[in-house]
């Protein structure tokens, strides 16, 4: 049924015609914030991947470092690259390793831009934080589709304004419905895509630790080494 605009200035009209919106508008929207989701998850695995491949790269000249099999999540590869770089400035007898890593440090600074997560941190809060809008527009387009009833008897279009307001609020509730169901299945998305979002800040946060201690103690024993001579 198409929606039909009205062309007067009665408010009766215009609350009843923003109520009988509410219903495809919510389901609109719960479409695209699966869709926003959806492209989280791909901005996610991307930056998992940038990280993981710049460590591999980094680590690439070590000469133990750990063996990795094939298929295992890129969360794992990347906390096994940061403990192997962690080891190497821990045991200050591999002298070698710890040459090549502060050789390769350019590596990471060459690539930090993967480091950048305010972005990445907002667009998540903003995908959790608007799923608690639905309930709460579902239950408005309730409330315009009442507001409508009584509006109408006001006017005198109406000779009883229980009939009109069970009759209105009986097509409203779906908007109600539909509120509620989205915020349901967009709570679950969230709740599987969030130990995911959470394991790449802490990722992040690893990395960070590491190459702020490797150029720390790497620099250090350079500066020592060279006094030295």
């Amino acid at each position: 049924m198409p929606f039909q605009v009205p062309q007067s200035g009665n408010i009766g009209e215009w609350l009843q015609f923003l109520s009988s919106l509410s219903t495809p508008v919510i389901a609109v929207a719960a479409v695209l914030h699966l869709l926003y989701f959806s492209f989280l998850r791909a901005w996610c695995a991307r930056d998992l991947r940038i990280i993981a491949g710049t460590l591999d790269d980094y680590t690439r000249g070590l000469k133990h470092r750990s063996v990795l099999e094939r298929g295992i999540p890129l969360t794992t590869q990347i906390d096994a690259f940061v403990q192997d770089v962690n080891d190497v400035l821990s045991d200050a007898s591999r002298s070698e390793d710890r040459t090549e890593c502060l050789r390769r440090i350019q590596i990471l600074d060459e690539k930090r831009r993967y480091l950048e997560s305010l972005s990445f941190e907002t667009a998540t809060h903003v995908a959790r934080t608007m799923i608690e809008a639905y309930p709460l527009s579902g239950v408005l387009g309730t409330v315009l589709a009442i507001g409508s009833a009584l509006q109408a008897d006001a006017s005198g279009q109406s000779a009883s304004t229980v009939n009109v307001v069970m009759e209105r609020f009986g097509d409203s509730i779906w908007s109600t419905f539909t509120g509620l169901t989205a915020a349901i299945v967009l709570m679950f998305v969230n709740s599987v895509l969030e130990i995911r979002f959470n394991r790449l800040t802490d990722s992040r946060t690893h990395v960070r630790e590491m190459v702020a201690r490797a150029k720390r103690e790497l620099g250090l024993a350079s500066l020592r080494t060279e006094d030295a001579k």
